[in-house]
């Protein structure tokens, strides 16, 4: 989906699908930081 944002945006140069990307962004980062703060804590559980 971010991929498909920054396609659209780079042949277009349309704000709302720049928006839609850097929004995309924002809550993947969350997500993959949650995921990796999740993965550490069961590591250092099994240690």
């Amino acid at each position: 989906m971010i991929d498909m944002s920054w396609k659209i945006f780079s042949q277009t140069g349309n704000i709302e699908a720049y928006l839609l990307l850097k929004e995309l962004e924002t809550v993947y980062d969350k997500d993959s930081g949650a995921q990796m703060d999740k993965e550490i804590t069961e590591i250092d559980s099994h240690l």
